[in-house]
């Protein structure tokens, strides 16, 4: 849990967190979503990818990144219910 944590602290990779919690997106996808070099982003996604955060999958040439299906995704869920609670003009 720790490690997620630590690994969410970076307002990028909780980015990307939060573009993959309903879809699959590639690194250069998820690179003009965040205004950032494909490169910068490929780095991010190490970092989840170490932490078990997000899954890789390859179609081609293609890799396609998705959350984890397993407990680190269920808590992720948690955490990016309550990032929602914390948005300006939520309900709550």
């Amino acid at each position: 849990m720790r490690r997620i944590l630590d690994v969410l602290c970076d307002p990028t990779r909780l980015k990307i967190v939060r573009a993959l919690r309903d879809n699959q997106l590639a690194a250069s996808d998820l690179a003009r979503i965040l205004g950032r070099s494909r490169s910068a982003t490929s780095q991010h996604l190490r970092v989840l990818r170490e932490a078990d955060v997000v899954q890789p999958s390859r179609k081609g040439n293609v890799v396609r990144y998705r959350l984890a299906a397993d407990l680190n995704a269920e808590i992720l869920r948690d955490i990016d219910a309550a990032f929602d609670k914390l948005e300006p003009g939520s309900a709550n």
